[in-house]
């Protein structure tokens, strides 16, 4: 499990994702945009929703578990960055999301963890859909 660390936050995503999600939020950030990331919160928190607006001038860091980059899925991150791009922002979604249907929205992605750099606690995410 790797992590994105945020403004003293730390989300927790597996790290295949956060590979994906690492190139969309680096292109934006790049271009000098600043968008909203969301994902689904574990029942422990509460089953709901958190998000964060990222903005080029506030330090990230991903943190990857595994020693190795996992292979990329192009088609996923077109999906990411189309969310992106979107009013909503980049809605963290599982990659069995990608297959291009517009009648079938994206599958919310699992196992995403959320804590705050100050805490000691950390919570996991459920499976949800959308």
């Amino acid at each position: 499990m790797g992590s994105l660390t945020y403004d003293r936050v730390v989300v927790e995503f597996e790290d295949r994702m956060l590979a994906h999600l690492q190139l969309v939020i680096v292109q934006k950030l790049r271009h000098g945009e600043s968008f909203l990331l969301s994902w689904r919160d574990a029942t422990v928190v509460g089953d709901g929703r958190s998000a964060a607006w990222l903005h080029p001038a506030i330090p990230l860091y991903f943190k990857f578990a595994g020693g190795h980059a996992p292979t990329i899925n192009p088609n996923w991150v077109a999906q990411l960055t189309r969310a992106a791009n979107s009013c909503q922002g980049l809605v963290v979604t599982a990659e069995e999301g990608a297959v291009v249907n517009a009648n079938q929205a994206p599958r919310v992605e699992p196992a995403i963890g959320i804590r705050a750099a100050a805490q000691t606690h950390t919570t996991k995410a459920t499976v949800s859909e959308r």
